[in-house]
């Protein structure tokens, strides 16, 4: 599977196998992009693709049926982290997880947060 990580910040990465989550979830012929961003970029990207005026943790970007691009807000992620009591480092796999299922085509709900699970569990997210 073509994964790639752009990390346009200087925050450190988790330590996670984001490709093997990849690969679990979308399978060997997905190529997937990671951008990780800052919020001006993201809330830029929100207010263009959903006109959300808004910063936000994530954004998932179907290119084809084969290909996607996920970005993530470190600062954002950091934020809903601490909202949602949890650690950042497990919550910013964990909103990888969410945006690779998104990807494969699931919205909101009880099938997603299934797949979602699977994943995590199998990750330990």
């Amino acid at each position: 599977m073509p994964f790639s990580i752009v990390n346009e910040t200087k925050t450190a990465l988790p330590r996670a196998d984001f490709a093997a989550i990849a690969r679990f979830i979308l399978g060997m012929k997905y190529t997937l992009n990671l951008v990780v961003t800052d919020s001006t970029r993201i809330k830029k990207l929100n207010t263009i693709y959903r006109d959300k005026e808004t910063a936000t943790d994530i954004l998932s970007f179907p290119l084809s049926e084969t290909e996607g691009e996920i970005y993530i807000s470190p600062v954002e992620a950091r934020q809903e982290a601490k909202k949602f009591k949890r650690d950042y480092e497990n919550f910013f796999v964990f909103l990888f997880i969410h945006g690779c299922v998104h990807l494969k085509g699931y919205d909101h709900g009880a099938i997603m947060e299934r797949t979602e699970e699977k994943a995590r569990l199998k990750f330990g997210i």
